[in-house]
This record gives C-alpha cells, structure tokens and sequence, in this order.
C-alpha cells in the first residue's frame, strides 16, 4: 500500500475476528493500520492488535532495514491500535513515546509494567520536526475518546486521521459495496454520539491542505477526498445522505410483518428507494446505518407487555444515545386489545430533535383488514413525495 516515498504501511489484517468491539459483525474482517516516517528521525504512527505483535514489528523491521526507530507517536489508546506499545518499548528502549497527558494517564491504566521509555507530552498545534518532515498535532477528545489526536505530515500533506474515516473490514480483501457503506456503519455505530465533537476537529482540519487520509482502520484514501470529507461532514451534522425510506419491524405471528411489507410494496411501486429490516433477524447495525442515512423512517411493531417488543425498544436505543434527529418518521403499531406502541415511541423519540411524526400513522388491529390497508396506502401516499 503506497502512501509516499517515506511514509511506508505497517498495518495488519485480521480475519479471525467475528465481532468487532464484541458487537459489530465484520464478514470481510478487519484491518489495524499502522505507519512509518522515514527520515533523519523515524517515526512510528500507532500500534496494532494483541493478536498482532511479531507480524507488526517484523513489517516495521524490514520498512527500518537496519534503523531504529526514535518515537512512537499514539494517536489513540483502544487496544486494538495500543495493545503493542510495550512489546514496541522492549523492542527499541531508546524510543520516545509521544502522546498527550490523556494519553500517558490511560497507558498507566492499561499497562501495569511500563518500560521506562522517555515520555514526551505534546498539546494541540504542537510540532515535531522529523528533518524534511514536519509533523503537527491536532486534538480530537470524544472522536471517539477524549485523548484522541490527530497528526498532520505538512511535507507530504497527509492527515493521520486515527479512527475518523476508517470502516470495517480487511485491507486485502475487496469490497465490492466500496467505501461508503462500511464507513457509514463504522462511523453511526461507533463515532456517531460525537457528532459535535466531529464537526469541530473537520473545521480545523479544512485549515489544511490535504493530499492523503491516513485513518486507523480501512483504506488508505488518496487522490479527490471531496466524498469523504462530504459524508463525514453530513454524517457529523445528522443529515440523511440518501433519499428514501428505511422501514424497521418487528412481528410475532407475521401480521406486523406482513404490513411492513405491504408499505414497501407500495414505496417501490411508486418508485421510492427502500430499504427493509426484521430487527428480531437482520444486522441492527445495518438498521441503525440507514436509519441515520435515509431522509425518512418507518418503525412497525407489536404492543408487547404494555410497552413495545424488545428488540424494536433496542433499536430505538442506538438511535437516541447516537442524536437521531431531522427526519421524517412513521408508525405502524399492532395490537389485539390495546394498541399502545405509537405512544411508547413517539415517548422514546421525544429528546429527538427535529423529527417529522407523520399524521398516516397506522394501527393494526391483529391482522390487516380494509381499514388499516387504506391506512397504509395514505402513508405509501405521503412518503412517496
């Protein structure tokens, strides 16, 4: 993977991992990147992986042939980019560990017998001459923890971007849905409540001229990055990119089901983009994604102890803690002797700013019958436009 003349690829694929952060289904793996600066002084960017230590540092050896490397440079202190860093320390004592006081007080926490490595702290707009190359520091706290930074090459003008702009899956294996899917699961399902936080640190770096994204996990981005910095920009800001409907259900015996489906029936009949989700069976992170990427949702579910069925409850959930806000939502509540999950939702929604509650909310009364089926051709009608 050519990033620049000095700048060399370090990282490592894992395609054992079934769950990422124990929660995230990852079929094509996952990758956890890594690099190196060659110049009068090296300097390493991040570790890698537990899993990970002698393949790490053997691709870091052959990059050195034969030199040593004078700092290692920790962006962020999750394990699967920091896991290494003692291994790193044993391996080259004289190394500097450059980090932030944040930094320093979580590799404290995590690693009980530290090698006694000099440790510098650096600050926001910091610098660190390499000899040709400058590099820069630059604070990003909660994208997605608060010792997060960035660091930015000012000779080859490439952004070390830590977890901002990864995505899931293995660098070696292709992706034929591109970048934009997995970057969006990745970013809603982990950076997504930080929105605010991601906005500020994308004000700071349009200050700077940028050839190269260099992020932690995923691909290395190079050439036009005008779609990434679009997307990363509206994902921050909680506007759909895509026009069309997310429809997300959970169904018993098939009749809430059966209307979900109806809807998207009608939606696709008229031309509507749709995407359709059982949440008891389907990816919730997949749901949750274009929940956020579509401009208008859908939520069907039964009545289910006097409250809503677990797993639609779950799915409202990941919306809330993550800022679901500026949509256009729907209803479709079933039950057989008091429909309440209208009520329950739209009690959940409430800290959701900016919704959009549609008046063609639906009531299933068991099954679907001439009025709740007229009920649906309104709302197909009125999310049609």
């Amino acid at each position: 993977m050519y990033i620049s003349d000095d700048i060399r690829y370090i990282g490592v694929n894992d395609h054992k991992i079934d769950l990422f952060e124990g929660q995230y289904i990852v079929p094509r793996g996952m990758a956890y990147n890594s690099y190196v600066i060659l110049d009068d002084k090296v300097a390493v960017m991040d570790s890698v992986g537990e899993s990970f230590a002698d393949e790490w540092l053997s691709n870091l050896e052959k990059e050195l042939g034969g030199r040593k490397p004078d700092y290692l440079i920790i962006q962020h202190m999750e394990p699967d980019h920091s896991r290494n860093i003692v291994e790193f320390a044993k391996a080259y004592p004289e190394a500097i560990l450059i980090g932030n006081a944040k930094t320093f007080a979580m590799v404290d926490q995590f690693f009980e017998e530290m090698p006694g490595n000099t440790r510098q702290v650096v600050k926001s707009g910091d610098s660190l001459p390499l000899g040709k190359h400058t590099l820069s520091f630059l604070f990003a706290p909660m994208v997605h923890w608060p010792e997060v930074m960035f660091t930015y090459d000012l000779t080859d003008r490439v952004l070390f971007s830590a977890d901002a702009f990864g995505k899931f899956g293995a660098n070696d294996v292709e992706d034929p849905e591109g970048w934009a899917c997995e970057a969006a699961r990745y970013y809603i399902g982990i950076v997504g409540k930080y929105g605010v936080q991601v906005q500020n640190v994308l004000k700071k770096a349009a200050e700077l001229k940028i050839d190269t994204i260099c992020p932690l996990h995923g691909p290395v981005l190079k050439g036009d990055l005008s779609e990434y910095l679009d997307l990363y920009g509206k994902w921050s800001a909680y506007e759909p990119d895509k026009c069309g409907v997310a429809i997300a259900y959970t169904s018993v015996y098939g009749h809430t089901a059966e209307a979900a489906i109806s809807l998207k029936d009608q939606l696709e009949e008229a031309g509507v983009k749709v995407e359709i989700f059982d949440l008891a069976r389907d990816d919730m992170a997949e749901a949750v994604e274009a929940a956020f990427r579509y401009d208008r949702l859908v939520l069907a579910t039964t009545t289910y102890n006097a409250d809503i069925f677990p797993f639609m409850r779950t799915f409202l959930t990941h919306l809330t803690e993550r800022g679901f806000k500026n949509r256009r939502v729907a209803v479709i509540e079933n039950g057989s002797w008091a429909p309440t999950a209208k009520k329950v939702i739209l009690g959940i929604l409430e800290s959701c700013k900016g919704l959009q509650v549609s008046e063609n909310c639906v009531t299933v009364k068991s099954a679907l019958h001439a009025d709740s089926r007229e009920a649906l051709k309104n709302l197909a009608a009125e999310f049609s436009k």
